[in-house]
């Protein structure tokens, strides 16, 4: 994988997140440790919108350094940064209060991700129950005939 690739994996991890209430500004770099997927890239929260792109970030908050694995697992909420740093397979530079509110943006991700999945599990329950009204019509419809 290379580091685009593994970038705009991350990246669509984290867009959506809803952080509009979110006033303060948070800046994190990720420093990505791979011989293929190496680099780094910036998540920051600004006037409650989030941004994540591809640059270092030399005014952040908190810079995080891994594996792609770890940032993977970490960003789809798999494994707690908080753990992660503690068994020390994430080390973490720079402001440690603001670091840990990353793992809000990563909670409030999961939770829009659960929401959508419900909504969109609804969605096709309702579309098939009109589906098989349809069904149900057109047979009726032909056993008129």
């Amino acid at each position: 994988m290379t580091y685009a690739d593994f970038f705009y994996e991350i990246k669509g991890k984290f867009m959506g997140a809803d952080v509009s209430d979110i006033q303060e500004h948070l800046a994190y770099q990720f420093n990505i440790e791979d011989e293929e997927a190496g680099g780094a890239f910036y998540v920051e929260v600004k006037d409650g919108v989030l941004f994540v792109e591809p640059y270092e970030f030399y005014d952040r908050d908190a810079m995080f350094i891994s594996t792609p694995e770890v940032f993977r697992k970490i960003a789809e909420g798999e494994m707690d940064p908080v753990w992660a740093f503690t068994t020390q397979k994430l080390r973490v530079e720079g402001n440690i209060d603001k670091a840990l509110k990353l793992n809000d943006i990563i909670q409030r991700k999961k939770k829009e991700a659960k929401k959508e999945a419900k909504e969109a599990k609804k969605e096709a329950k309702k579309e098939a129950k009109e589906a098989k009204k349809e069904v149900k019509k057109e047979a009726a419809d032909k056993k008129a005939e």
